[in-house]
């Protein structure tokens, strides 16, 4: 166990100490929603802007900390040798890997209670006739399965990929999945070849999911539930497949 949780302390270290890892995990979900709350230019289809931010950017946060964070993270471990090294040490690759995804769950509740109380602050009135707690626990479990998928597709590229390469590629996709994940602009404003292709992306079903349990209080639909299920099965096996430690 103190193996663990050394590492442990030591990867949620390594997250708060580096500057850019704060600002892309806290500082640019709590800027977009504060912003786009203040700048009414996203046509977000709602009266008040922030009921469909909160939710979106809180899909962004965990995009942004179990894919782009721990991908490029994990990537230069990997070309630097560290995975190397500490899988040869008395904490091994299971307690190694167990403390990463252990340290993305914090960062990410340190996020939603960000975000959630920056959208208090904004106005954000969740919607549903429970209000805030309305199928909170389906909102989480999506939480969870997009957390498996994000993080499985990001160990997947920092796996298989060179690190500036790598970088490269993780970015890029933050933004392709940012575009048309449906966290910032409606789905219906694509064009409706582009609104099909992304429906079978984890970020538009784990956005869907948020803005329907936290902004519409309405049930998480059938199609987002495979959706979210498939890839956060799919993408941490390919991961495991094909993850090369040096």
């Amino acid at each position: 166990m103190r193996p663990l949780i050394a590492q442990l302390r030591a990867e949620v270290t390594m997250i708060f100490t580096n500057g850019e890892t704060v600002f892309l995990t806290l500082g640019i979900p709590v800027v977009f929603l504060l912003f786009f709350s203040a700048v009414h230019v996203l046509p977000t289809g709602t009266k008040h802007p922030v009921d469909f931010l909160v939710p979106g950017i809180l899909a962004l946060a965990v995009m942004s900390t179990a894919m782009t964070a721990l991908g490029i993270g994990t990537g230069f471990e990997r070309g630097y040798g560290v995975l190397k090294r500490l899988g040869a040490t008395p904490l091994g690759r299971p307690r190694l890997l167990a403390a990463k995804i252990i340290a993305i769950i914090a960062v990410e509740l340190i996020q939603a209670v960000v975000l959630v109380v920056v959208g208090y602050a904004l106005g954000w009135n969740p919607g549903g006739p429970g209000g805030a707690t309305a199928l909170v626990g389906a909102a989480i479990l999506a939480m969870v399965l997009g957390t498996m998928a994000f993080g499985g597709i990001g160990l997947l590229l920092a796996g298989t990929l060179k690190p500036l390469v790598n970088l490269a590629v993780v970015n890029a996709l933050f933004v392709v999945l940012l575009l048309l994940g449906g966290m910032l602009i409606p789905l219906a404003k694509l064009p409706g070849w582009l609104a099909d292709i992304s429906k079978v992306l984890p970020a538009s079903a784990l956005a869907d999911a948020l803005h329907g349990t936290f902004g519409h209080g309405t049930p998480v639909s059938s199609r987002d539930w495979i959706v979210l299920v498939v890839w956060a099965v799919a993408a941490p096996l390919v991961a495991g497949l094909t993850f090369k430690w040096e």
